[in-house]
């Protein structure tokens, strides 16, 4: 079993995923719960969020008829910090080992990062060796220069250890912290995308994850502040009405692009207080909705400018999370960043597809994919450790067979008068 924990602004969601024979992933648990106590993907209070952690988790293992003990759990926020790395070392024995690719990736991350920030991810892009470029497997290729590019990503220490600590104040261990927008990546984008150059903007409640991927590599990460909460609270300012009012009408009647909202739909607005409620169209509605949409995605423009990559993304923009199903999103991003956009969902898991299919699940579905890959990489080694330990315990039991074959009184006797005979 592996379960993925997404843990965002709006929401807790926790996925449970059995292993098949043939290696892929099947859910058979999904929990989900309001997120208490979560702000831009950062902890503002613990208890509330460990109660909404308890909650999900609880109906995830009721469904999947298991306990869990531990979790993959996604991490975002303005807080997350990233930037590419090269590193360059001999070649020992003129052929690359294993020794030699971590000394490299060693090497590339040896930068001076803030005393407050925590390596999260170190993921290579690409190995040199000598004058051939583009590796990405140099295990036992020939060579005498190694050098790798890598891209690091670190977060916030103290925001970091206080989701882990919420996590363990329900009884559940961590088994790796995964940057949220990695984890969507893995759910919602193409291997042909990957390679070709593309842009994933994560639009959740908090904040807009952004991921740039090129020739099958992550090359830029960063988060924009601004997402589904503050069109939430646009709302409630511009029409008057409590928040939880304007979540619900936002998801009912909101539209990201006036020109496809119909202007002869009345929407009943509760009023604050006594008053009584008031009556708008919905493509004044549009209005406020098409402005904040509008601004997220100049921002994420502008990021994709200043990165240098927004002319090197060919396979286009692929938007997910929450807040993407709103109607007309796509279609404003497309208007926008002026190049192809998709609404992508998940679709790399079996089972309960008709619940998971939801750009809503992007994250969670993520974390199964990653964690199931970790796997796969630490069980070689997990069997090499078998197959070390069973030497050891062969070798101490030979030791021990020769240890009592070597005894033999007489030899006992032979040295007690040889000693005996030394000192007379």
């Amino acid at each position: 079993m592996i379960v993925g924990l997404d843990v965002g602004t709006s929401k807790v969601i926790c996925l449970v995923g059995e292993v098949l024979a043939d290696g892929s992933l099947e859910i058979v648990g999904i929990g989900s719960h309001s997120a208490k106590g979560m702000k831009r993907g950062v902890v503002i209070n613990i208890e509330s969020t460990v109660q909404s952690i308890q909650r999900a988790v609880e109906e995830a293992e009721l469904m999947a008829g298991c306990n869990i003990h531990s979790v993959y759990v996604s991490v975002a926020g303005s807080h997350v910090r990233s930037l590419n790395s090269h590193g360059i070392v001999a070649v020992k024995n003129g052929e690359v080992q294993q020794e030699d690719i971590d000394r490299v990736i060693d090497a590339a991350q040896a930068v001076p990062i803030s005393s407050d920030q925590r390596v999260l991810h170190i993921l290579p892009q690409e190995y040199h060796i000598d004058s051939q470029e583009g590796i990405k497997d140099p295990l036992g290729m020939s060579g005498v220069r190694l050098e790798a590019n890598v891209h690091m990503i670190s977060g916030a220490a103290n925001a970091v250890m206080n989701v882990e600590k919420c996590i363990k104040r329900c009884g559940l261990g961590v088994d790796g912290v995964i940057l949220s927008q990695l984890a969507s990546s893995d759910s919602s984008l193409s291997e042909d995308e990957k390679e070709l150059g593309v842009c994933l903007v994560d639009i959740g409640a908090g904040t807009s994850d952004i991921a740039v991927w090129l020739d099958g590599a992550l090359h830029h990460t960063a988060v924009v502040p601004v997402a589904g909460d503050q069109v939430t609270n646009d709302i409630s300012m511009a029409l008057r009405t409590p928040t939880q009012h304007a979540e619900e009408i936002k998801i009912k009647y909101a539209c990201a692009m006036s020109s496809m909202a119909s202007g002869d739909q009345a929407i009943q607005v509760p009023s604050v207080g006594d008053r009584q409620p008031r009556t708008i169209s919905r493509d004044a509605l549009a209005e406020v909705v098409e402005a904040r949409y509008e601004e997220i995605y100049s921002l994420v423009q502008d990021e994709l400018r200043r990165s240098g990559y927004a002319e090197r993304i060919p396979a286009g923009i692929v938007i997910t999370g929450g807040t993407s199903l709103m109607e007309g999103a796509a279609e404003l991003a497309e208007k926008v960043f002026d190049m192809p956009v998709r609404l992508s969902v998940p679709d790399c898991i079996k089972g309960m597809s008709d619940i998971v299919d939801n750009p809503i699940y992007s994250t969670s579905v993520g974390l199964l994919a990653y964690g199931s890959k970790e796997a796969e990489m630490t069980e070689p080694s997990a069997q090499t450790m078998s197959k070390t330990q069973n030497k050891r315990d062969l070798s101490v039991l030979t030791a021990k067979k020769e240890a009592r074959s070597s005894f033999s009184p007489t030899k006992v006797w032979h040295n007690l008068k040889h000693w005996f005979q030394s000192y007379m």
